[in-house]
């Protein structure tokens, strides 16, 4: 046990009003950074929220906890909020973290809060890893805590709804957001590190939300049942037992592995610089970090893959598609050319070399690259031309043409 002191902390959040926050932070450096997102109508002072935070930075993790709009001690009209706006709260709180001290790598959210970071992961980059406690995997499910008032607020009145022992205002814009959120296409798609837990004897909301969330994720995930646990986890054994699977599970995702450090502690690649990691889960699956992006590549299900990112053969394709779109747009910019829209199609295969009349081997297998440009705009046939030249000139066709050294070396 390291011990934590608690700073109160605040910020903008996504409708300009300050958020209050309590920034864990424990007594060394911390090994990385969280967001804890409280749940609906909460605040950052609950019971879970509190404790869980406080027992992550006790090992280690920094967390920022904070009000979402027109909650608790922070600014706004709760009216005014709905799902989308807790997301860009989320996004606010990671920015603060950002400029103050390091982005958060870890996102962890209960109930409705963990439904919430789990959108928001796609729009923090730096985010590797995503916890839930509790969440729904349909945000529009807590259109039933509000009980018979529900056709009021839809005819669109404004109607002041008990929840949790203190009264809300409701608005027919919040039930309309809640009902446009697909969690479980963004979870399919998010490319995050995953760890679901949930009670089956949770009542408030049921373990078969737990059960949606994990089954449209990709791998890497897990799945922590937390058995006897109430929804609000008001056990202290039950959020310190979620606290120490947490810390236990984010080390796979925060440990630092071949890292630099910037002159405020932070951890960064190298400027130009690639980092591939296994990630420990699956047969292939691989963490990339280029500067502050990070994804994962993987094999398809198909090769004994987990399919949770890009084969390294689509990387490539991606590369080559990415550099000849840039390309085209410098070029159309610079002759100022009506081109309004670039699009590339690549496709690899293996082909016998006695099939292609072009290429200097002559026996055994080549490896061939289909590439299908499509230009939109006003263009003429000379431009479209010339467009076509051009895009033989970008630097990634030049250096797949090219004699490559590659030079590898033992890292100590």
């Amino acid at each position: 046990m390291g011990g934590e002191r608690t700073e109160r902390v605040s910020f903008p959040g996504i409708q300009g009003t300050n958020l209050d926050g309590r920034l864990h932070l424990p007594t060394g450096r911390p090994k990385a950074y969280a967001l804890f997102a409280h749940c609906f109508t909460c605040s950052k002072d609950s019971v879970a929220a509190s404790r869980i935070s406080r027992a992550l930075a006790d090992r280690g993790i920094a967390v920022l906890r904070f009000d979402f709009t027109g909650l608790g001690g922070s600014e706004g009209d709760f009216a005014n909020t709905n799902f989308s706006s807790n997301v860009g709260d989320l996004v606010q709180a990671a920015g603060y973290l950002k400029e103050n001290g390091e982005a958060p790598r870890v996102l962890v959210g209960h109930s409705l809060g963990g439904s919430a970071v789990l959108a928001a992961a796609a729009q923090i980059p730096e985010v590797e890893a995503v916890a839930t406690i509790g969440a729904p995997s349909d945000p529009a499910h807590v259109a039933k805590l509000l009980g018979e008032t529900l056709p009021e607020i839809e005819s669109g009145e404004d109607v002041e709804v008990e929840l949790g022992r203190r009264r809300f205002t409701i608005r027919k814009q919040f039930l309309k957001d809640i009902a446009e959120q697909n969690l479980t296409q963004i979870v399919h798609n998010f490319g995050k590190a995953l760890l679901v837990m949930h009670s089956p004897s949770d009542i408030t909301v049921s373990i078969s939300h737990a059960q949606r969330i994990f089954e449209a994720a990709r791998h890497p995930k897990s799945f922590i049942t937390l058995d006897n646990a109430d929804h609000l986890l008001m056990r202290k054994r039950d959020a310190a037992y979620v606290a120490e699977v947490l810390v236990a599970w984010a080390s796979r995702y925060v440990s630092p592995v071949a890292m630099k450090e910037d002159a405020v502690g932070r951890e960064t690649v190298s400027p130009g610089s690639v980092l591939v990691t296994e990630t420990g889960t699956g047969k292939f699956t691989q963490q990339v970090r280029v500067g502050s992006h990070r994804f994962l590549a993987d094999e398809p299900t198909s090769v004994g893959g987990d399919d949770a990112g890009p084969s390294p053969y689509d990387l490539l394709l991606a590369a080559l598609g990415t550099c000849t779109a840039m390309t085209l747009r410098l070029y159309a910019d610079r002759k100022k050319w009506p081109l309004e829209r670039v699009g590339v199609v690549l496709h690899h295969d293996k082909i016998h070399a006695d099939d292609c009349e072009a290429c200097e081997t002559q026996s055994g297998k080549i490896d061939r690259i289909a590439r299908e440009i499509q230009l939109s705009g006003n263009l003429d046939e000379e431009q479209r031309k010339r467009l076509m030249e051009i895009a033989d000139r970008c630097p990634v066709h030049r250096t797949l043409h090219s004699e490559i050294l590659i030079e590898t070396g033992l890292s100590s």
